[in-house]
């Protein structure tokens, strides 16, 4: 054992409180090093003047000034803990009440903004692909659906003018899928040909213009008339 752990356990070696093998090796040091052993002396001769001390008589008044000071706190813990129980109170009494309320509305709005995200502006139903389904989008123009096979006189090609034979028109349709009007864009225009027209436009199916899924009426359809196609 050196100098240093010699110290810490001198006055615990005095007051005989440090195990007897701990007691035996400090001795064993002091027996050749002299500064412990002053040390040691200094440390004596204090428990010897803190055991002549008198013991000091506390006031007589002490127990009334402790009463008196805690009297004087009680006032200002019990009032800072009146105050977090009434906020407490609030917070179970209020606003518990509307926490479950509003997540749960919360979680509703997401849940219906997704759906109208998916099935408007998308227009791609959720789950998987269900055949013939339409896409409720926003707006979706008119359409042909099937043209009557009746044909067109006078859309005949003639010889070195070829785009004689071709009639382009734009049909004006209601919310059930009629026409309504039309208008020739392109090709020829005569009595003969628009008589044949009107059958053709009335034997045809059309889809109507949809407006959030729901038919309005003003669709337009644009169909054009050749000798070697028809498309709309």
């Amino acid at each position: 054992m050196n100098c240093r752990e010699t110290e810490r356990h001198l006055p615990g070696y005095v007051d005989g409180a440090i195990p007897s093998e701990n007691h035996a090796r400090v001795r064993d040091h002091m027996e050749s090093c002299g500064d412990c052993r002053e040390q040691l002396e200094r440390y004596r001769r204090l428990a010897v003047c803190l055991a002549s001390l008198e013991p000091a008589e506390p006031p007589q008044d002490l127990a009334l000034r402790i009463r008196i000071s805690a009297a004087q706190l009680r006032p200002e813990i019990t009032f800072g803990r009146r105050l977090w129980m009434r906020a407490v109170m609030v917070f179970e009494n209020i606003l518990e009440p509307f926490a479950v309320p509003a997540t749960g509305g919360i979680l509703t709005a997401l849940v219906v903004f997704v759906l109208v995200v998916q099935n408007m502006l998308v227009g791609v139903p959720l789950g998987r692909a269900v055949p013939n389904d339409r896409s409720l989008t926003f707006f979706q123009p008119a359409q042909l659906e099937s043209l009557a096979s009746f044909p067109v006189p006078g859309v005949v090609a003639t010889e070195g003018n070829p785009d004689s034979g071709y009639l382009q028109l734009e049909a004006t349709l209601n919310s059930r899928g009629e026409v309504v009007s039309y208008k020739i864009l392109s090709g020829p225009d005569n009595p003969a040909v628009q008589r044949q027209i009107d059958q053709v436009l009335l034997f045809s199916r059309f889809r109507p213009e949809l407006s959030f899924g729901r038919p309005t009426n003003g669709g337009r359809v644009v169909l054009s008339f050749s000798e070697v196609r028809v498309r709309g």
